[in-house]
């Protein structure tokens, strides 16, 4: 039984398993780096920085999405060289089953699932605060009880029913998806445009009206354990490390690209280094507009133009702009969702039922029901601050299995063809995996219990279906 938890599976074998899925590659490069923005660009800028720099960094929330992004790069870096090596859908559980063997694997799928579904869960509470925002202007006010979670962050009950909005967008947008991948893609694809538009004009119009004073002192004072200071500035950066985490998604959408092995490495550079700038340049415009202590709403970018009367039309564009990015976000999210769980199924570590195509969309169609409705759950009950750390616990855990898998793949494995290979792999792989330790290390002791439950279920799935139907295990 030892043996079997930490089989391994040969890169290759994953290609010869991905024939017969047969999804149709219709993504070129171009089509990848929207994917990436498409999913990245959302919650990170819309919501999370504003919490994040009011009760953790400050105005130097600039310096944290730069530390963020470092740790990113390292971890893009890894990525594309298995993405260029196995060309096909599963990402970070694909590659874990190469190098770490199944019981990894499977334990990085389990946190795939964080990343994905339940990251597209806490856009969806996001995507709320700005819908109620919008309806102000129409004198519409719906009852607090239909669009608040019943649970707090400690889950205790509020009293609230459900989060019907974001429950309804979920919904929505798995229908999009269950039509095709072309479809949703090339509404993806515009979503993307017109957010980065609007974000760019919040930008260039917002700048005239920034007040340096704010910015000082740039890393105010710490007051406490991750409150503001240097330890503050490490604190907001686990924070907003959710807001990259979308670049990960392109590699999901290997089997329907054009060139995996020159389109994949493209694709999740390219989306990282766009949001990145983007990232910062809305941070400094934020913490600019108004002190950074009145950031901590949850529509922080309203709450900034709205400081300000002769930007009372921008606030519009804000709120239509964050609509739009958010939904996106979700869009991208439950199109990857369900490819990993996909993946997953053909090794027959859950039911066949999550390998299904449609004969006409050649879509995993159950697959993206059953995903649509565990996320449009989540969003309905709990609250965005539970669901958005533990989505990046579980990010930071596969991106660190990445860029050690990297490093093992090379020793074991040295003569596979590597189309894309990292420089001084054991140098940023090693940086990689550190520097995901150090943002895990800011975690707090109710979010490692979260997490210690989440993945006891997840060992539980396994032990009682997934080892008794490996495939590797019947040979």
């Amino acid at each position: 039984m030892f043996r079997q938890l930490w089989a391994t599976k040969h890169p290759h074998a994953s290609h010869a398993d991905a024939e017969g899925l047969s999804l149709h590659r219709t993504l070129g490069p171009w089509g990848l780096t929207a994917l990436g923005i498409g999913a990245v660009i959302g919650g990170g800028i819309f919501v999370i920085t504003g919490q994040a720099a009011a009760n953790h960094a400050g105005p130097a929330i600039m310096l944290s999405f730069v530390l963020a992004a470092i740790c990113c790069t390292f971890c893009a870096l890894a990525y594309a060289e298995f993405a260029s090596m196995v060309p096909v859908s599963g990402s970070a559980y694909t590659y874990t089953y190469a190098t770490l063997g199944e019981l990894a694997a499977w334990f990085i799928g389990w946190m795939l699932v964080l990343e994905y579904g339940v990251s597209a869960s806490a856009v969806a509470v996001s995507w709320t605060g700005y819908f109620l925002s919008l309806l102000q202007h129409f004198d519409i006010t719906l009852p607090r009880e239909l669009v608040s979670a019943p649970l707090d962050g400690q889950l205790r009950p509020t009293g609230a029913i459900a989060n019907i909005p974001a429950a309804a967008i979920v919904l929505m947008l798995t229908w999009l998806c269950y039509v095709g991948i072309r479809k949703s893609s090339a509404m993806n694809m515009a979503m993307v445009v017109l957010k980065t538009g609007l974000i760019l004009l919040v930008i260039f119009v917002g700048w005239r009206y920034v007040n340096p004073d704010y910015w000082h002192p740039f890393i105010p004072a710490n007051e406490g354990p991750g409150k503001y200071g240097w330890e503050g500035v490490l604190r907001g950066a686990s924070m907003v490390f959710f807001a990259y985490i979308g670049f990960e998604a392109v590699s999901v959408a290997a089997q329907e690209s054009h060139k995996p092995q020159r389109d994949l490495p493209i694709g999740m550079l390219a989306s990282l280094a766009i949001c990145t700038v983007l990232y910062i340049a809305m941070a400094a415009v934020m913490t600019g507009l108004v002190p950074f202590n009145l950031l901590g709403t949850d529509e922080p970018v309203v709450t900034a133009v709205a400081a300000h009367p002769q930007l009372g039309w921008l606030r519009v564009v804000v709120e239509i702009g964050a609509l739009i990015g958010l939904s996106s976000v979700v869009l991208v999210m439950i199109i990857g969702q369900p490819r990993i769980f996909m993946i997953i199924a053909r090794d027959g570590l859950l039911p066949p039922v999550f390998t299904k195509i449609h004969p006409e969309y050649r879509t995993p169609h159950i697959n993206t029901v059953i995903t649509g409705i565990g996320i449009a759950l989540l969003a309905a009950l709990f609250p965005l601050d539970v669901l958005g750390e533990l989505t990046s616990m579980g990010t930071l855990i596969a991106f660190a299995a990445v860029c050690g898998g990297v490093l093992i793949l090379r020793r074991t494995q040295p003569d596979l063809p590597r189309p894309f290979r990292i420089p001084a792999a054991w140098l940023i792989c090693g940086a990689g995996i550190l520097s995901c330790i150090a943002l895990l290390s800011t975690m707090t002791a109710h979010n490692w219990f979260l997490m210690i439950v989440w993945t006891a279920v997840g060992f539980l799935i396994y032990f009682v279906y997934g080892y008794r139907h490996s495939r590797l295990r019947q040979g």
